[in-house]
């Protein structure tokens, strides 16, 4: 899996916010503000920007909205974006190129765990589940894999070769019937209807040419008067005498001598029986028989030659099918005794992953405010690749489904359990409010615990809460004001004294004092 950072969340138009800008870091991340302030549009912003329909963020939409999350991956940044178009629909964008909100939450799936009061990223799917379970236990399908591809290979292989006697039997006699077709013209090569066209051509030219070429001897030295070199001679023996005209019935006599030469070399052409008409019109057959194959079986004489050759190859394997079909029988028993063996050992695998997993995140409980609780990873299939979690918040109480038992708080501090014992450290995880309803002590201990979980991955926390926000390594605040009767928000980063003053206001309100002062220093560790 990728290893992801988020670097910037970006909101526009968003309810409250007109324009805010989230720039964080490594580690853990908290913001913080008055309640109505703004706090959850902002992880509604990053929902929105990775595809999801986060209710809240959906609902405060307006005419110029746009969410943006800047992603650093594995080096490289990648920018996922949703904004209101003229038309007011949300367009989606990767890296500034048109994108759906599929593709985002696709691409989300690898980058983000957020964990809400009402929903989550993780663990919505038992395919999610099951990634847990066998990250938790180191766990390797591959041989499984192979031995179902294997598996897969050979019933393909079956099914190719008819298991059924009756459809191979049919087949085998379509695909004589085809190559009957074949060996009843008998191409001689992939080039011979090119070459039978050429010669049809050549012949056909030869015969049309010889008729003209009668005709024009015909008119050039033909019987009658009306012969051009008779009509020529006869010109030219109605010439006067003289020597005035000597030098011009020398000409006209030179060329009566040449065109009755060009004459006599014409004639020397003249061959009616040059053509074979038989000839032709074998040609004329052999060239219509080859056209109706190849259009029948493919594009060109090339192609139906080829396909003759695996008509050829299919015949010999149907015809010895029946030998090659025991061997398959026998081959596909003992590849599915070993998926069965492959698979059992997998389940086995998962099972034991399972409890190790349950009962670490059962260890967890107390510290995320859920002393009593219960968690259990299920699997079930012949591999254990049907995986769910089944919770129960209460000590004696039975359990079931994680997401009808828990409530939004549960939920949230539920997931925080099990990113403690079962994070990679790829993704980013995001907790709005998990301390919501939670004080004292116990918000104490789940801000220990996002501590302890951005040791492994980067942590982005909304609270109320100065325990938890005391733990963080970067605080941002939202301040909401009205101004001409208008709500709007900002956000800003606090740090030294300025830290202090809003963790004191977040223990005492609007009446923060000195008292209050120097407890967040102590909780500050200043």
């Amino acid at each position: 899996m990728p290893r992801a950072r988020l670097l910037e969340i970006h909101a526009r138009d968003l309810g409250v916010i007109d324009e805010a800008t989230l720039e964080l870091a490594p580690g853990f991340t908290v913001v913080t503000g008055e309640t109505g302030a703004g706090k959850t549009l902002l992880v509604g912003a990053l929902a929105l920007s990775l595809g999801l329909e986060a209710d809240g963020a959906r609902y405060a939409l307006g005419p110029a909205s746009r969410a943006v999350a800047l992603f650093e991956v594995d080096g490289r940044e990648l920018a996922l974006a949703r904004e209101v178009s003229g038309s007011g629909r949300l367009r989606a964008s990767v890296d500034g190129a048109p994108a759906s909100a599929e593709a985002l939450r696709a691409l989300a799936r690898e980058l983000v765990e957020i964990h809400g009061q009402h929903d989550s990223l993780a663990l919505r799917t038992s395919e999610a589940v099951l990634g847990l379970i066998d990250r938790a236990g180191a766990i390797d399908t591959g041989e499984l894999a192979g031995a179902r591809e294997g598996l897969a290979h050979l019933r393909r292989e079956r099914d190719a070769l008819g298991g059924d006697p009756g459809e191979r039997a049919r087949r085998l006699e379509y695909v004589e019937f085809q190559l009957a077709e074949f060996d009843a013209v008998t191409p001689k090569g992939p080039h011979e209807l090119d070459e039978v066209l050429d010669e049809l051509t050549r012949l056909s030219e030869l015969r049309d040419g010889q008729g003209a070429l009668g005709e024009a001897l015909a008119l050039f030295d033909g019987d009658g008067d009306d012969a051009v070199l008779t009509a020529f001679a006869r010109a030219l023996g109605r010439l006067p005498d003289g020597a005035a005209y000597r030098p011009v019935r020398a000409a006209l006599d030179g060329a009566l001598v040449a065109a009755r030469e060009a004459v006599r070399d014409l004639a020397a052409l003249h061959d009616p029986e040059a053509v074979d008409e038989g000839r032709l019109a074998a040609l004329e057959e052999r060239a219509r028989i080859l056209n109706v194959l190849t259009r029948k079986h493919a594009g060109t004489l090339g192609d139906a030659l080829a396909l003759r050759e695996g008509l050829r190859a299919e015949r010999d394997a149907l015809a010895t099918a029946g030998a090659r079909l025991v061997e398959l029988d026998g081959a596909i028993a003992t590849a599915e005794a070993t998926v069965a063996a492959r698979a059992a050992e997998v389940r086995a695998r998962r099972e034991a992953a399972a409890e190790a997993l349950s009962v670490a995140v059962d260890a967890q409980m107390g510290r995320v405010a859920l002393a009593g609780a219960r968690i259990r990873f299920r699997v079930d299939g012949d591999d254990g690749s049907r995986a769910s979690v089944l919770f129960s918040a209460n000590e004696g109480r039975p359990l079931g489904p994680l997401d009808a038992l828990a409530s939004g708080g549960e939920l949230s501090r539920v997931l925080l359990a099990i990113s403690l014992e079962a994070t990679d450290g790829s993704a980013v995880a995001v907790f709005d409010e998990i301390d919501a309803g939670l004080g004292g002590l116990v918000a104490q201990q789940i801000g220990e615990c996002l501590a302890e979980l951005a040791s492994r991955q980067q942590v982005l926390a909304v609270t109320h809460l100065a325990s938890v926000a005391a733990r963080a390594d970067r605080h941002f605040v939202i301040d909401k004001r009205v101004e001409a009767g208008r709500a709007t928000t900002s956000v800003r980063e606090v740090a030294g004294e300025e830290r202090v003053g809003e963790i004191a206001r977040m223990l005492a309100g609007e009446a923060e004092g000195e008292e209050s002062r120097a407890l967040a220093r102590r909780l500050l560790g200043f």
